[in-house]
């Protein structure tokens, strides 16, 4: 799939007492290889919780981090506090949601060049050109496969070598090990590392504990690490 240019794609709800844009931020294509059909889930930037439009106080007590990912049909919205939360993920159909359901407002990215070798990583990267990478990752037994698509906000670099590493999050990070009702079941928040072409590291959102004794307790936290075969490939979105 062609790379989006990110800093010009944005979803906007259709609710006329809050027409609420967000800023794309990665895209998740999940194809299903019985079928053919094939799904995009748009995660975008979060906020916190807030009192939209009110006179003053605009942000609510017992503040949470707050971040869709849209879906054709059924999208999911994570609110993460300080502490286990059992609405952390709450999955409904898109139009259920406060926004009223979504417009979108993609726009694909110009100028694209696939960079094939360590060294037009390099270079593109010290260029400073925005990078898009593409984490291709599949499951055999549930015939199921996914293209995670982000923009690069984080790349290390090593000039002894030629050495790169992609670090960028959060994604939405599909679960393909069981086929779901409904995709949007097994999307979860993610970040990626990558250095190579054929293998993928994700360290996943989970309840995750800390402390120990009276002391202990449950929080969300990227914690769960997962590596995958995969195929890798990046992108300059500017000549």
């Amino acid at each position: 799939m062609k790379p989006l240019d990110y800093s010009r794609s944005f979803i906007i709800g259709t609710a006329p007492r809050n027409e609420v844009r967000f800023s794309v931020e990665s895209r998740t294509r999940i194809i299903d290889e019985q079928t053919g059909l094939e799904e995009d889930y748009m995660q975008v930037g979060s906020c916190k919780g807030e009192r939209t439009f009110a006179d003053s106080n605009l942000f609510q007590e017992d503040n949470y981090d707050f971040m869709p990912i849209f879906g054709p049909e059924y999208s999911a919205a994570f609110r993460r506090k300080a502490y286990l939360n059992a609405e952390y993920k709450q999955c409904l159909r898109s139009n259920e949601f406060a926004w009223h359901g979504q417009n979108y407002y993609l726009t694909d990215a110009e100028n694209v060049a696939e960079l094939t070798s360590n060294e037009a990583i390099l270079a593109a990267t010290y260029a400073c050109v925005p990078l898009v990478s593409q984490t291709e990752i599949w499951n055999e037994q549930t015939q199921l496969r996914a293209i995670i698509e982000c923009p690069i906000k984080t790349m290390n670099t090593k000039r002894e070598g030629n050495l790169y590493q992609v670090d960028t999050g959060p994604i939405a990070f599909p679960d393909l090990t069981t086929r779901y009702e409904r995709h949007i079941e097994g999307v979860a928040l993610a970040f990626v590392a990558f250095n190579a072409p054929d293998f993928a590291d994700f360290v996943v959102e989970v309840p995750t504990a800390i402390g120990s004794g009276v002391q202990a307790c449950e929080v969300h936290h990227y914690s769960k690490l997962l590596s995958f075969t995969a195929r890798n490939t990046l992108w300059s979105t500017e000549a």
